[in-house]
Formats: structure tokens, C-alpha cells, sequence
């Protein structure tokens, strides 16, 4: 019974900017191994600490997504 209270709250920001990351970290594979274009020579995969920096970007602009005011309707006529 708990479960049913838990999905009629209100979502925080944060854990919908963390849905919004995955799917676009998925969707552009950040944060897997880089592969050649080419074919030739060995792939260029970028260090974890580069892609922990694009992670953290990512995710701070989810949050500015997510907590910006929707534009006013009646401001835009």
C-alpha cells in the first residue's frame, strides 16, 4: 500500500534531471568507450575524468531544464 502513496507524489527536480541524464547520455552514448570512425588504429577512448566533467555538465544543465519557469502564455501574445 505504501508503493501507491509513493508514486502519487510529486517528483523532485533532481531525480527527474537524473531521468533526463540518462536518457540522454544514452541516447548519445556518453560515457561509453569511444571507437574509431575509420576502422583504422586503435580507438581513442576519452579518460574517466573527462567523462565524469561531461556527466557533471550534463547533469547541471538537466537541473537549469528542469527547474526553468515555463514562458508565460498570456506574456508571449
Amino acid at each position: 500500500m505504501e508503493s501507491s502513496n509513493l508514486t502519487s507524489a510529486p517528483r523532485r527536480s533532481e531525480d527527474i534531471a537524473l531521468d533526463l541524464l540518462k536518457f540522454v547520455a544514452a541516447h548519445t552514448n556518453l560515457g561509453t568507450k569511444g571507437a574509431s570512425s575509420t576502422g583504422f588504429g586503435l580507438p581513442s577512448a576519452p579518460k574517466p575524468e573527462d567523462q565524469l566533467t561531461q556527466l557533471f555538465e550534463l547533469y547541471t544543465r538537466c537541473r537549469v531544464a528542469v527547474e526553468s519557469p515555463l514562458p508565460d502564455a498570456a506574456a508571449q501574445k
